[in-house]
C-alpha cells in the first residue's frame, strides 16, 4: 500500500464529527460513517460514505458538489420547542438533533460551517416508514414535517423514498449526492421496534434484503 492509499484509508473526519462510529468497507475500499438516530455526520473526502437504518425516521443528504461536501441527519420527530441547537455544545449529536426542526438546522449550518454555499445546496430525504402499523403516525408526520420544511426554506429537491412499511438501508456519498437504499423484509420480532423507540436503531446484523439495492 503506497503513502496515497494510507492518506486515504485513515483520513481523519472533520471537527465535530470524532465521535461518530466509522469503519472500512473492504467492498468499496472506503471508509464509512455510520450513523443513529440523534445523530449527523459531515464530509468532504471523496472516500467517504454515510450509512444509516431507517425505519419511521427520516434522513436528509444534503451537499453541495461544487465545494465537494454533503452531511446527512437521522432525525426520529418533526418538532421540538423550547431547546435549541445551541444548548449543548459539547456534541453534535444531542437531544435537539432527535427532533426534524433541529437536525435540518444544524446539518444545512454544519454543511455551510465547512465550505459549502446555500444556493449552491441539494437535497434527497428517505424513511418515513410505517413500520408501527397503526399504533403511531410518527412516520406520516415526519414526512409532512420534512417537505414542509424543505418547501418553506426554498431548498432544492432532488429525489425522495418516502413512506411504505419497509426500513431501509441508507448509504449515501456525500461528494456527489449518490444515494443507494435496500429495502429490508420486516423483522418477525420487535427488535427494530424497541430500537427505534430507544434511539438505538441498528440492525445490520439482523437485515434481510427485499428486492435489489435502488440508486437514488
Amino acid at each position: 500500500m503506497d503513502e496515497t492509499e494510507l492518506a486515504i484509508e485513515f483520513s481523519e473526519p472533520l471537527s465535530g464529527f470524532e465521535n461518530i462510529k466509522r469503519y472500512w468497507d473492504k467492498t468499496r475500499n472506503a471508509m464509512v460513517a455510520k450513523i443513529l438516530p440523534g445523530e449527523l455526520y459531515i464530509s468532504n473526502s471523496k472516500n467517504e460514505y454515510i450509512t444509516t437504518v431507517l425505519g419511521s425516521c427520516i434522513s436528509a443528504c444534503i451537499w453541495d458538489s461544487a465545494n465537494q461536501v454533503g452531511g446527512m441527519n437521522h432525525f426520529m420527530l418533526p418538532l421540538k420547542s423550547g431547546i435549541s441547537i445551541y444548548d449543548d455544545t459539547s456534541n453534535i449529536a444531542g437531544l435537539a438533533t432527535r427532533y426534524g426542526n433541529f437536525a435540518m438546522e444544524h446539518l444545512i449550518n454544519e454543511l455551510l460551517k465547512n465550505g459549502a454555499i446555500r444556493r449552491n445546496l441539494k437535497i434527497k430525504i428517505f424513511g418515513g416508514g410505517a413500520i408501527f402499523g397503526q399504533k403511531t403516525e410518527v412516520g406520516k408526520k415526519n414526512i409532512e414535517f420534512v417537505e414542509d420544511y424543505i418547501y418553506q426554506e426554498n431548498l432544492n429537491l432532488v429525489s425522495k423514498d418516502l413512506g411504505l412499511d419497509n426500513p431501509r438501508k441508507v448509504l449515501f456519498e456525500p461528494v456527489t449526492g449518490r444515494v443507494w437504499v435496500k429495502k429490508l423484509q420486516s423483522i418477525h420480532n420487535d427488535t427494530l421496534l424497541k430500537r427505534e423507540e430507544r434511539y438505538l436503531t441498528d440492525i445490520s446484523q439482523e437485515e434481510k434484503t427485499d428486492g435489489d439495492v435502488e440508486l437514488f
